[in-house]
């Protein structure tokens, strides 16, 4: 299988899964417009295992290294498995609560403060569960990202004036989400071996995983989001009629593309972390936040009508995320 042999190449697929993380809910934006986001999502769900199936016959099936993946598959225990596949089940019911409180409260909001969290509550338990790097450096690096976040924070309820009841409803939903997310990727690396190149018996390589944790998600989604469809927190309710009526071809792709783009990120990111470590491999790919943000901000034009103050406030939080991800990279360097 393709194995990441320097940190420098392990740091340029975070960042790559930065920019994926941060990009793919354009899609839910865009196909929101027409239909509810939990029909979209069913598409973004097989547009998830679609990519990582890609990944693992090509990528995780070439090379010298590790083991290809059917033989990976194959001899793959329970444990591991089940560890895999929860992470999939976990990841989908945080980032449905993520993608509702987009829906309620704007992308410049719901990213930063659900995904924000899961980088915070991420990082450590991933970095007690296998220490890697400076802790000092990164988790003062942590710290001003948490600051980004409330400065975030501040800046929408300017924006809201603190009167939306839909505001308060979809932080709220976006924290319950971030605080579930913070452990799916702990789930996953805990189903991976260590040392990629001679893998330890019964333990999955990158490649592997990111399959197991897809079809954790899809499977799940058929309680999840259908508890959704049918109870919405927000919007009118769905049904699977609606999935096959509604959606004509350029709809079903977009929601494909949405979850292509997610797991792109996702495999590259696992992929990247026998090198970067989990703790910062992790938390690297949650810079997501600020390029999200970049979205909501500047294409979808969420903080226009803004008091005029709030532009320095949003600088600032811009100023915090970068030097807090400069602060993760360092760590492993130091």
């Amino acid at each position: 299988m393709v194995i990441i042999q320097s940190y420098p190449v392990a740091v340029v697929l975070c960042i790559i899964t930065m920019l994926c993380w941060g990009s793919w809910a354009n899609t839910q934006k865009l196909a929101s417009k027409k239909w509810a986001f939990q029909l979209f999502y069913w598409d973004y769900a097989l547009g998830v295992l679609l990519l990582a199936l890609l990944l693992a016959f090509t990528m995780g099936s070439t090379g010298d290294g590790g083991r290809s993946f059917i033989n990976d598959l194959v001899q793959a225990d329970g444990r591991s498995l089940g560890s895999a596949f929860l992470g999939g089940v976990v990841f989908n019911i945080a980032n449905l609560l993520i993608v509702v409180a987009i829906d309620i409260a704007g992308m410049a909001v719901a990213f930063p403060v659900g995904i924000g969290l899961a980088l915070v509550i991420g990082v450590l338990v991933n970095y007690i569960a296998r220490p890697q790097g400076d802790p000092v450096i990164l988790f003062i690096g942590v710290g001003l990202v948490v600051l980004a976040i409330i400065v975030n924070a501040f800046a929408y309820r300017r924006k809201s004036d603190g009167k939306s009841a839909g505001v308060t409803k979809g932080l709220l939903i976006a924290i319950m989400g971030g605080i579930l997310m913070s452990f799916f990727y702990f789930l996953v690396a805990n189903s991976m071996t260590g040392d990629f190149f001679h893998p330890e018996a019964g333990k999955m390589t990158p490649y592997t995983a990111s399959v197991i944790f897809a079809l954790g998600l899809l499977i799940s989604n058929f309680l999840w989001n259908t508890f959704f469809m049918y109870r919405p927190v927000s919007g009118e309710k769905a049904t699977y009629k609606d999935y096959f009526k509604k959606g004509d071809t350029k709809l079903h792709l977009i929601g494909i593309l949405g979850g292509v783009v997610w797991s792109l990120g996702f495999t590259l990111n696992i992929i990247a972390s026998g090198q970067a470590g989990p703790a910062i491999s992790y938390g690297l790919g949650q810079g997501a936040t600020m390029v999200a943000a970049l979205w909501g901000v500047f294409i979808w034009k969420e903080f226009k009508g803004a008091p005029k103050n709030t532009n320095l406030m949003l600088a600032g939080m811009f100023l915090f995320f970068i030097a807090g991800l400069g602060l993760i990279i360092i760590a492993r360097m130091a």
